[in-house]
């Protein structure tokens, strides 16, 4: 029993997290995730509209809209989150509100956000529909967009699927039919 003890203590000590993984921890970064291995990724098709979602969750609670989108750009997708730090910058030093979402970088999420804020400024509209509204749209944007490989890549299955299993059918389930339809509609003559 206690040879068995032993190998479990030092299987324990060999799984245990070194104080690489602590120190990782206490700084805040995920343990799961090096910081190598971030660039090889996608971007996360709901990483905007949850921002987005965020942006609105600030505005409904009363913050400032330059307090909520410094408060947002911290955990934004970087192309928005320098738009957001850019807006709120431009808020924070006086600027007409329907001024300072301009120059969004010719990207259209952020053109459209930039227009959505525009339009709540000069209209009195409250921003947090509007963004909630882009939000559900981006989403349901990339869930189109997933549906759509799903659906494609179905497609491009098919294919050597069909080049595998159809000679095996026609092997398999057609030739002896058909050689037993030969053998009784030619008397077993030929084969």
């Amino acid at each position: 029993m206690s040879a068995l003890a032993a190998v479990c203590l030092a299987a324990a000590l060999l799984m245990a997290p070194g104080p690489g993984y602590r120190r990782m921890w206490r700084q805040g970064a995920a343990p799961t995730e090096s910081a190598d291995a971030a660039p090889d990724r996608p971007p996360d098709p709901h990483a905007m509209p949850a921002s987005f979602d965020l942006f609105a969750a600030c505005l409904r609670a009363g913050m400032p809209a330059a307090t909520a989108a410094r408060a947002v750009a911290e955990s934004a997708p970087p192309a928005l989150a320098t738009a957001l730090r850019r807006g709120a910058d431009r808020l924070q030093l006086g600027a007409d509100p329907a001024d300072a979402w301009t120059d969004s970088d010719h990207d259209e999420v952020l053109e459209d956000f930039a227009r959505a804020a525009r339009r709540s400024a000069k209209s009195g509209a409250p921003l947090s529909e509007t963004v909630s509204e882009l939000a559900v749209r981006l989403r349901s944007e990339a869930e189109d967009r997933a549906s759509a490989a799903i659906e494609r890549a179905g497609v491009l299955v098919s294919g050597p699927l069909g080049l595998c299993f159809l000679p095996a059918f026609v092997c398999l389930g057609i030739v002896p039919v058909v050689m037993g339809l030969a053998r009784d509609v030619l008397g077993g003559g030929l084969l």
